[in-house]
């Protein structure tokens, strides 16, 4: 058993790994175990985007907005190597939403929260403006708006390499079988799933993050109990061959009033998403059906030239979003804020997390902190709104300045081996590519921009544990190479991994 430890927290999603960097660089002592790997569940199947929320707005939700468009600017000044901005054309549908309404709608997501680095909404007529070219005819105007990509799970990635930095200490693989409240604090026991090894930890206060597995840690982990709950809605998403030329996202209505995002992804892919559809078995087993690929093509279709047929469809995947339930009936107008739950019985804290999304975890974690302030008046103040993430240091200006500047470091490196660098690690690149000076330096060549140098890197530095942890998570080659390359790699990691622990 280690000495009493600060802050215990339950979940490596997004919200777990941003209260424990944030605590941590409080100066306070901080343990976080995630029962499988770095944002497994939800926080890697997401809409990838860092974005206010423009349909929240018709549940009257002003200040998750708000807050969620400022956010916005926070993220993408920290971490502009994984965040960017992106612009989202609107086709206007006049049989789902008057266009007074869309437009009202898009000068408040321009003016709540305080806009400065993004461009704001114009009116397009689809007729002529190059955005309108991939639409049908009948679609006449449209809008364009600004809001963020981001890569969900770097990011969760980033906030635990932070929090390491900070001093804290994360465990992957390692599920809490049992949290029991004594003298004044928590006995955490975890077992490590790959090796069998069990820790047990002392810990002031519990925090639990643990997403659609919030109540379970509650009521089966803790032995407790709280008043407050969660609804699993789910979410899925399709991937498909890009088909429109342009950089630009599109925003589709559809006649039962969800809106769907068509985002170009991984440069020739585009990704399409999201379903809400209530879930009520275990979050592990989530999967899409077949009902909501055909929901999500329909929906396409009712707006573009070129059609999408099933087999258009290369890959989909599907999350559960644990929501903060609120009550409300239909899932698309759950909440997506989040709720406290702090449980002080026997002098042994427990704060529970129930809701958020991605765009507020720093928020979130902040917030959650200042519920902690009187059982740790010596921790430091706020310090994550104007502090960059891993890779974000970037030493010049923009994003763009910093490829060029690369391109000098690494003169022998193709412009798009840096740019995919660049996009996943920023500054930290170096720390990849070490003394290599040579395409060969960076070892064996598994397909695509995948290299041993930063196989060896993920694993050392990143937590990654697994082929899929790599081509799905750290990185996105599960996409980009062949079934062949995929087995290939696989067989190749499994023999190294093993050599390695010899």
């Amino acid at each position: 058993m280690t000495d009493m430890i600060d802050l215990f927290v339950i979940g490596g999603g997004i919200n777990g790994a941003g209260v424990a960097r944030d605590a941590a660089g409080r100066g306070l002592s901080v343990v976080m175990a995630e029962k499988d790997d770095l944002a497994q569940g939800t926080s890697s199947r997401s809409g990838k985007l860092v974005h206010g929320g423009l349909r929240y707005l018709e549940y009257y939700e002003f200040r998750l907005v708000r807050e969620a468009l400022i956010e916005r600017e926070v993220l993408l000044n920290a971490a502009p190597h994984i965040i960017w901005p992106m612009r989202f054309v609107l086709p206007h549908s006049p049989q789902d939403r008057p266009a007074w309404l869309v437009r009202l709608g898009l000068f408040l997501y321009d003016h709540l929260g305080g806009r400065k680095k993004l461009p704001g909404t114009r009116t397009l007529n689809l007729h002529r403006d190059p955005e309108g070219a991939a639409i049908l005819d009948q679609y006449k105007k449209g809008f364009e708006y600004s809001d963020c990509w981001v890569d969900d799970a770097r990011l969760v990635v980033l906030n635990a390499l932070g929090a390491a930095e900070k001093g804290a200490t994360i465990l992957t693989r390692s599920p809490v079988t049992s949290a029991v409240r004594e003298n004044g604090g928590w006995t955490v026991t975890v077992k490590n799933s790959v090796t069998g090894a069990e820790q047990i930890f002392r810990a002031k206060v519990l925090v639990n993050c643990a997403g659609p597995w919030v109540t379970d840690v509650i009521e089966n982990v803790a032995k407790t109990h709280s008043s407050r709950g969660v609804r699993l809605v789910k979410g899925s998403h399709i991937i498909v061959p890009k088909w429109w030329a342009g950089q630009n996202a599109y925003l589709v209505q559809n006649h039962d009033k969800r809106v769907i995002f068509v985002n170009p992804y991984e440069g020739d892919l585009a990704l399409i998403g999201t379903t809400d559809i209530p879930w009520e078995g275990r979050a592990e087993d989530v999967e899409i059906a077949e009902t909501e690929i055909d929901y999500l093509i329909q929906v396409v279709n009712r707006y573009f030239k070129e059609k999408l047929r099933r087999e258009d469809v290369l890959h989909a995947y599907s999350g559960v979003r644990p929501l903060f339930d609120d009550g409300k009936g239909n899932p698309s107008a759950v909440t997506r804020d989040y709720v406290f739950d702090l449980d002080e019985t026997g002098g042994a804290p427990m704060l529970n997390v129930f809701g958020g999304k991605i765009t507020t975890f720093r928020e979130l974690a902040e917030r959650g902190l200042h519920k902690l302030k009187h059982i740790f008046p010596q921790m430091g103040p706020d310090w994550t709104a104007t502090a960059k993430l891993p890779g974000g240091e970037m030493p010049n200006a923009d994003y763009e300045s910093f490829i060029n500047a690369s391109r000098d470091t690494f003169p022998w490196m193709p412009r798009g081996l840096i740019q995919y660098y660049a996009r996943r690690y920023g500054s930290r690149m170096q720390d990849l590519i070490g003394t290599a000076a040579s395409v060969e330096g960076l070892g064996r060549h598994f397909g695509g921009d995948l290299y041993e140098a930063e196989v060896k890197y993920l694993v050392s530095k990143e937590w990654a544990m697994s082929a899929e942890d790599i081509l799905w998570r750290r990185t996105k080659h599960k996409l980009h190479l062949t079934e062949a390359e995929i087995q290939a790699f696989s067989t190749w990691f499994e023999g190294w991994k093993a050599g390695a622990a010899a």
